[in-house]
């Protein structure tokens, strides 16, 4: 037992562990202590100064009615800031419009086309027309124009808030537009920097620029300009060039008729033409009369005259300019005059185009004769071309049925899928990634997912060689080489070969479900055609001053060719495309004495029926459909479509001599028979003129220009030498003493 006396034993201390703190801890808990000591330290003056600030703000505390004005007054005070603020992020991308210094030239072009042969074919473009000073034009026309575009010009600082109420209250009355809202300023600043797109971004760019614009010029000048800039139709723009064009006659001199119909234009100068639609513009003019009477500019008796005497404008109905041609050439001389040196300052040129026009009529007339004739029975209404050179020279293109009703150009702007005719970039790449014409594929049933692709006839028929596979256009072997080649290199291939329009990689992808314009499909079969180099369609050949000066030129400044495909590749595909003419659905557009290879193209319902095919000569595609992409009656493009081009390319190959189609063996000479191409009542019927090759032409206006220099210069010389030697004669009949 152990003894309680016995001291127990003192117990061992342990010493503390603290733990190490490191990284992000320490450092937080370093800072969070620092604070305390800071708030913990200097609480009382802060506390002291927190007091001051509230005593201070105490006077000005306001209560009651006073109170409502305050907050009132500070609410509108934010939010107008807040509304600065919204309003100069809107202004921004307006205001980018206006830079540089020569923000007024930008549109200040004029050009003068001729065709491929020199002969003037039409104008495109505006500038500022000083020779006619705003004092000049007759009154009457001023306030024509302002009674009818912008009664309250002089009164609004460029947007009449006033007026855009007006119209809004009689748009709704009326269930429609029947007003417009828009100043003249806006309009000007819309034909100056914007496009005629019906969104709201554009309307906030144009009250800003039409802002801007009141700002940096006087209403006199704003005036002057949008009488010079406004489209008026036919191709003219500002009231001069119009009165010229339907009146034969300067804007000094119109009467007040007349300028009522110039007046009426503004608002739609397509519908109210007087060349397209005389009684539309006689009852527009009518109008314009009658906001002459009712906005006091004029008495009833003062206009009774117009009323009882309207204008008689000129007859060009059957004038014939290839408007649709023009519009695209103008748009490609815009992107050239964008990208010439600086020290170029001019703004009026004359371009040379590609284009041909005995093969431009051919073209419009095969189109409108095929629509006329079949029209009915396909229920299509509309078609679009382009025929062009293998080296993407353009020599023919017709965007549509009638320009007086439509401007839309469904050659180079409308998206429809080609169907088949899209088939050859499969077989293409197929070619490229080792197989043969010879190849045999299976033509049998195939799904991807829940996607079975059947062909026109829903049969099979088993094993064939790429060749027969094209030429009969079977959907299950396009669908399999996809799959094999993968539809990814298909799109590249594509894309190499010209394609810009936006292409989804999908399953259907090789039966051509892919929106694609006329003018792309015919630049990348241009390829076949030329050899496998790369391809820049374009009209225009050569552009130069009035002076004469050479400002471009395709041969120097344009793009070089680069090969896109090889020479065996070509030769495959060329041998598929000519059986499918000669032996499969394209039977309908052979040529006699002429090698071609085609393509047609059907898509889902019969929407759209194409036919795209070339030779050594030419490339021409053709689309066929409805605006409103109703179906077709059963129409494919082995019918009315392949008709159509064969119309126009066998007028195109009438004297010319005929060049062989790479990789495939060359035709006997063709025997011309004017009356078997020539069909319908506005076909031409008589054989194409003997034309010149590009190689002599080329040389021929060079001739030309060095003879007319020479001239010139011995002109210049022969009156330098007279001008010596009327200088001798009077030196020596001078009486005065020498």
């Amino acid at each position: 037992m152990a003894d309680p006396k016995q001291k127990k034993p003192a117990p061992q201390k342990v010493p503390l562990r603290v733990p190490k703190i490191r990284g992000p801890r320490k450092f937080f808990l370093d800072l969070d202590a620092r604070l305390g000591h800071f708030f913990f330290t200097h609480s009382a003056s802060l506390r002291a100064r927190w007091d001051s600030f509230s005593a201070f703000m105490d006077r000005f505390h306001v209560a009651g009615i006073k109170r409502l004005f305050v907050e009132a007054t500070s609410e509108g005070m934010t939010l107008g800031t807040a509304g600065l603020v919204l309003m100069l992020a809107l202004a921004v991308p307006a205001f980018r419009e206006t830079g540089g210094d020569d923000w007024l030239k930008k549109t200040d072009l004029s050009v003068t086309f001729l065709d491929r042969y020199g002969n003037k074919i039409g104008e495109r473009g505006t500038r500022i027309n000083d020779t006619i000073p705003l004092e000049e034009l007759p009154d009457h026309l001023i306030k024509a124009t302002l009674a009818t575009e912008d009664r309250r010009f002089y009164e609004h600082f460029g947007i009449d808030f006033a007026g855009t109420f007006r119209a809004v209250g009689a748009n709704a009355r009326a269930g429609g537009v029947v007003q417009g809202g828009s100043s003249i300023t806006q309009q000007l600043a819309k034909n100056l920097f914007l496009s005629n797109e019906r969104t709201i971004e554009r309307k906030i760019n144009e009250a800003f620029l039409a802002l801007w614009l009141e700002a940096r010029l006087s209403k006199k000048e704003i005036l002057k300009l949008y009488l010079d800039r406004a489209y008026l139709g036919g191709g003219s723009y500002g009231v001069d060039a119009a009165a010229q064009y339907y009146f034969n006659k300067s804007a000094r001199d119109v009467t007040l008729a007349e300028a009522a119909m110039l007046a009426g234009l503004f608002k739609a100068p397509t519908r109210f033409a007087p060349h397209m639609n005389l009684a539309a513009a006689r009852a527009r003019a009518n109008v314009v009369l009658d906001n002459l009477v009712d906005s006091g500019m004029m008495t009833e008796g003062q206009v009774f005259g117009a009323r009882r005497n309207p204008a008689k404008p000129i007859d060009r109905r059957d004038e014939e300019t290839p408007n649709y041609y023009l519009d695209w050439a103008y748009k490609e001389v815009q992107q050239i005059v964008d990208k010439l040196p600086k020290n170029i300052t001019e703004r009026v040129f004359v371009a040379r185009t590609g284009l041909d026009v005995n093969i431009q009529r051919a073209a419009e007339a095969a189109v409108e004769d095929s629509l006329r004739q079949f029209g009915r029975d396909y229920n299509v209404h509309q078609a679009a071309m382009v025929i062009m050179e293998p080296n993407g020279i353009v020599r023919a293109m017709v965007g549509g049925r009638d320009y007086g009703e439509s401007q839309f150009n469904r050659a180079t702007d409308a998206q429809r899928q080609p169907g088949s005719s899209f088939k050859p970039f499969v077989y293409t790449t197929a070619l490229l990634n080792g197989y043969k014409p010879s190849s045999v594929v299976l033509d049998g049933p195939i799904c991807i997912g829940n996607w079975c692709p059947q062909n026109y006839g829903h049969s099979y028929g088993g094993p064939m060689t790429l060749t027969t596979a094209l030429t009969h256009s079977v959907n299950t072997v396009a669908v399999r080489l996809a799959e094999s080649v993968g539809r990814d290199k298909i799109v590249a291939l594509v894309r190499k070969m010209g394609m810009t329009s936006e292409i989804k990689i999908t399953r259907p992808l090789p039966l051509g479900a892919v929106d694609l314009t006329v003018l792309e499909m015919t630049r990348a079969y241009a390829h076949f055609a030329n050899g496998g180099f790369s391809v820049d369609s374009h009209a225009i050949i050569e552009m130069h001053t009035p002076k004469g000066e050479h400002v471009w030129g395709w041969e120097t400044d344009g793009k070089k060719p680069e090969r896109i495909l090889p020479a065996p590749v070509v030769d495959g595909i060329n041998t598929m495309l000519n059986s499918v003419a000669e032996n499969g659905t394209g039977r309908r557009a052979l040529i006699d004495g002429v090698k071609i290879g085609g393509k047609t193209g059907t898509t889902n319902a019969y929407r759209d029926a194409w036919f795209m095919g070339f030779s050594g000569n030419f490339v021409g595609g053709i689309w066929m459909g409805n605006d409103d992409y109703m179906p077709t009656r059963r129409m494919t493009g082995g019918s009315l479509p392949a008709m159509t081009w064969h119309k126009v390319m066998a007028y195109a190959h009438q004297g010319v001599e005929i060049k062989p189609l790479p990789g495939v063996k060359s035709a006997p000479p063709p025997a011309v028979d004017a009356q078997r191409v020539a069909t319908g009542p506005n076909f031409i019927e008589a054989p194409r003129p003997v034309t010149l090759s590009q190689r002599t032409s080329d040389r021929l206006l060079r001739l030309e220009k060095t003879l007319r220099d020479t001239g010139a210069a011995r002109s210049s010389s022969k009156l330098e030498s007279r001008k010596t030697t009327v200088a001798s004669d009077a030196e020596n009949r001078d009486p005065r003493p020498q």
